[in-house]
C-alpha cells in the first residue's frame, strides 16, 4: 500500500511522446513507462574535424578546438513490462487478459514505423475491396511511405529530448495460454536530434513542420537547463576553492 507520508516525493514516470502532424498543431501519442528503468546510458560524441578530402574553407575552420555544432548524443535504456498485477483484476483489465503486454510492446514498436502515406488506411482499403467485388479495376500509382515520426523522450522536467530510435530489441519472458507475452523487456537505443538535424531539414524543405518546430524548442530548452545546472556546479566549485585558499 502506498505511503501516505506528505513528505514522500511524487514519482515521475518517463515517457515517449510520438509527434504527429495535424492541420494546425501536432497531435501527440503518449507512451508512459510502466516502470522507470534503473539504468540510463548516455554517450556524447565530440565533433570530428573533416579529413583530407575537405575543402579549403572547411580546413580553415578545422583547428583542434573548432567545433561548429553540438556533440552528438546517444541514449540507451531497458523497459520492463509486466501484466501480472492487471491479471489480478481481470474484469477491469480485459486488454491484459487477452494480450498480456502485447499492446504496450507493439505501441513501442510502432515508433519505428513510418506514418501511413496519404491514401493509406481503412478507407482506401474498403474502397479497393468494394471495387474488386464489383469487378472494377483500380490501378493507382504507388504512394511512397512517409517518414518515421519524431519522438520526444521525456525524463523529468529538465530533459525533454527529440530522438530517433536507432535500435530496438524485445525479450518476451513468460506467456499466457494463448501465447501472448505476460512479461517483456524492451531495450531501446536512441539518437538525439540536435541543431544539425533541424538545420538540414530547413535547407531541404525551406521550413520546419509543426512537430519539428516543437521538437527543436524542446531540444533548446533541455540544452539551456543543462547549462544552468552546469553553472550551479561552477558556483559550488568556486566556493570550495575559496575555502581551500591559505589565509594571509
Amino acid at each position: 500500500m502506498p505511503s501516505s507520508n506528505p513528505l514522500r516525493p511524487k514519482l515521475l514516470k518517463g515517457v515517449f511522446v510520438k509527434l504527429g502532424e495535424a492541420a494546425l498543431v501536432p497531435v501527440p501519442e503518449v507512451i508512459l513507462f510502466q516502470y522507470n528503468p534503473e539504468l540510463l546510458s548516455r554517450t556524447l560524441e565530440p565533433w570530428t574535424p573533416p579529413g583530407d578530402q575537405a575543402s579549403d574553407a572547411q580546413k580553415a575552420g578545422s583547428a583542434d578546438t573548432a567545433q561548429p555544432q553540438d556533440p552528438g548524443e546517444t541514449l540507451s535504456l531497458s523497459l520492463e513490462l509486466d501484466a501480472t498485477d492487471a491479471l489480478e483484476e481481470p474484469d477491469t483489465h480485459p486488454v491484459a487478459v487477452l494480450s498480456g503486454v502485447s499492446d504496450r510492446v507493439y505501441a513501442l514498436e510502432m515508433l519505428l514505423y513510418p506514418r501511413p502515406a496519404p491514401g493509406e488506411g481503412l478507407l482506401s482499403s474498403a474502397v479497393a475491396s468494394l471495387a474488386g467485388a464489383l469487378g472494377v479495376s483500380t490501378s493507382t500509382p504507388e504512394v511512397p511511405r512517409s517518414e518515421v515520426p519524431i519522438i520526444l523522450f521525456i525524463w523529468g522536467p529538465g530533459r525533454m529530448l527529440p530522438v530517433r530510435l536507432t535500435s530496438f530489441s524485445v525479450e518476451e519472458q513468460a506467456f499466457l495460454p494463448n501465447l501472448s507475452p505476460l512479461r517483456a523487456k524492451v531495450t531501446v537505443g536512441m539518437q538525439v536530434l540536435g541543431p544539425a538535424f533541424f538545420e538540414q531539414r530547413r535547407k531541404a524543405l525551406g521550413t520546419l513542420s509543426s512537430s519539428e518546430a516543437l521538437a527543436e524548442k524542446a531540444y533548446e530548452e533541455s540544452r539551456r537547463m543543462k547549462a544552468r545546472l552546469a553553472s550551479l556546479n561552477i558556483a559550488n566549485s568556486v566556493e570550495s576553492a575559496l575555502g581551500m585558499l591559505p589565509l594571509f
